[in-house]
């Protein structure tokens, strides 16, 4: 069985993919072109080569296992017409990026970014302002592995965690949860926001002026998913208006963000480059999950992580 790997592990591990019994073929994803070598392959392991090399010239193609959890730059209509198996990388990176929100919920509410302005400028000076965290209210649009991981850190803040996902069907770590239908009745109890739910099309600007209309003055706002599932536009109106008091922000509409962006100089925004996923862990992390399916897919198993086309994640 053929497999195209285009991440370099080691030596040693890229070892154990063909003690399983693979034929592997790596090609570094930044450089990849379609060639009589990898064009018999039978699965590929990725993370987004698809820009560079067509999907549907692999006849023999059954299963692609991706290094990510989105799946939004998969050319989706391609994978359905050959009927091609997609599994990912979710719950990969779940741990630093459930680790990243505690860390921006606590530095909103501590004013951690005034404070180092302050310090740069050597200004002694005391905030009478700062918030407590315990008995606050934290919700989640989105329940998934990321909420979950957070949730389970909030839980020792003393806070009141509650979830909202398709159905409102319960999760683990979540005192309560509701179904998307009753979003407008779950915000405006909410201190804390966090976008955690995957990007679809019935999720893209699914954060509009009316759902902000419905949040508490003062809400803070995390967004860790997708910028799209946020109307921008009406972020930006809502952070000035002080609707949405403080808002870190690690996803955007557009990427790189624009210079001429107003969140940029916005001073209750706080900005990092799609990089709250980031882990020293990572690399170890993403081995794991492919040489677990490589094992179960050369035996006939059922693999882990497989993606729901229909429901988009």
């Amino acid at each position: 069985m053929k497999a195209l790997i285009t991440f370099k592990y080691s030596d040693e591990e890229m070892k154990k993919l063909e003690d399983l019994g693979y034929n592997i073929i790596f090609s570094n994803e930044k450089e990849i072109i379609f060639s009589d070598e990898i064009k018999d392959i039978d699965l590929m392991v990725c993370f987004d080569p698809f820009d560079k090399i067509d999907i549907s010239l692999f006849p023999n193609l059954k299963w692609i296992q991706l290094s990510s959890a989105g799946i939004n730059h998969v050319p989706i209509d391609k994978v359905l017409s050959q009927n091609i198996l997609l599994t990912n990388n979710r719950g990969g990176y779940s741990i630093p990026i459930a680790e990243w929100i505690v860390l921006k919920v606590l530095e909103m509410i501590k004013n951690t970014k005034e404070f180092y302005d302050k310090q740069n400028k050597k200004v002694w000076k005391m905030d009478t302002s700062l918030m407590e965290l315990h008995g606050k209210t934290v919700g989640f649009i989105g329940t998934g592995s990321i909420a979950s991981e957070a949730a389970k850190r909030l839980e020792s803040f003393g806070v009141n965690i509650v979830g909202i996902n398709s159905s409102g069907k319960e999760a683990e770590h979540f005192h309560q949860t509701f179904s998307i239908d009753e979003i407008n009745d779950v915000v405006p109890k909410c201190d804390f926001l966090v976008i955690a739910t995957p990007y679809t099309e019935k999720t893209h600007h699914l954060i509009d002026e009316s759902i902000f209309s419905h949040m508490k003055d003062g809400t803070y706002l995390i967004n860790i998913a997708r910028g799209s599932i946020i109307d921008e536009e009406a972020l930006i109106n809502n952070l000035k208006s002080g609707k949405i008091k403080k808002a870190a922000l690690d996803v955007f509409e557009v990427e790189p963000l624009p210079e001429d962006s107003p969140l940029w100089q916005m001073e209750n925004v706080i900005i990092s480059p799609h990089n709250s996923w980031v882990s020293d862990m990572n690399s170890n992390k993403r081995y794991e999950i492919v040489y677990k399916n490589m094992k179960k897919y050369i035996n006939g198993e059922k693999l882990v992580n497989i993606v729901d086309l229909k429901r988009g994640y």
